[in-house]
């Protein structure tokens, strides 16, 4: 047994998000557009039908699973939150980069935060969790958990979230070709 298709939705635009700023333990609410978004989001969806839904815990990620009208089907998977950028949490990449030239999110660390390897621990489990289901999941989410998710559902390093651009409020689905687990669609409006 084991999840037929993953699709993946990242939460609407926050005003960290807007600005570039990490965003990882704060709790943001979505800002007009991203609530506008969440509920496209929520057209894109109409319809479809899901075994199991899951939500980061954060407002942001709970809010644009309601809005786009799964907040009664979903579960709180605390897995499922953002990177926690310790000291960096609330700036921006080109902020850090004045005391740290050449600086980026997925080779280099976060004083007094997570490291790559803890996030992708955690999203390891909830990959786990999700093959252990037998048809189709929806998963809301942050942008750098997301992006390690699908690398890792791919059974690539974590680092290749990298190269897994993810804008606010799309859909992605993550499946398989035959038996080898592949990204079917990524970062769909």
């Amino acid at each position: 047994m084991t999840a037929e298709e993953v699709w993946i939705a990242r939460h609407g635009e926050t005003d960290w998000s807007a600005a570039g700023r990490h965003t990882g333990r704060t709790d943001l609410e979505l800002n007009a557009n991203g609530r506008a978004a969440a509920a496209t989001l929520g057209e894109l969806l109409a319809g479809e039908r899901f075994e199991l839904v899951l939500t980061s815990p954060l407002a942001r990620a709970r809010e644009t699973c309601e809005l786009a009208g799964y907040g009664d089907a979903a579960e709180a998977e605390p897995d499922l939150r953002e990177w926690d950028y310790g000291d960096y949490e609330g700036i921006t990449t080109a902020e850090i980069r004045r005391t740290r030239p050449g600086w980026t999110t997925f080779s280099d660390d976060f004083p007094n935060g997570e490291t790559l390897a803890e996030v992708s621990n955690r999203l390891d489990r909830v990959i786990t969790r999700i093959r252990q289901v037998d048809g189709r999941v929806l998963v809301f989410g942050h942008g750098h958990a997301l992006r390690i998710l699908a690398a890792r559902w791919i059974d690539a390093e974590p680092a290749l979230g990298a190269n897994l651009v993810l804008a606010t409020a799309t859909l992605s689905i993550l499946g398989w070709e035959r038996e080898t687990p592949a990204i079917r669609r990524w970062n769909s409006t």
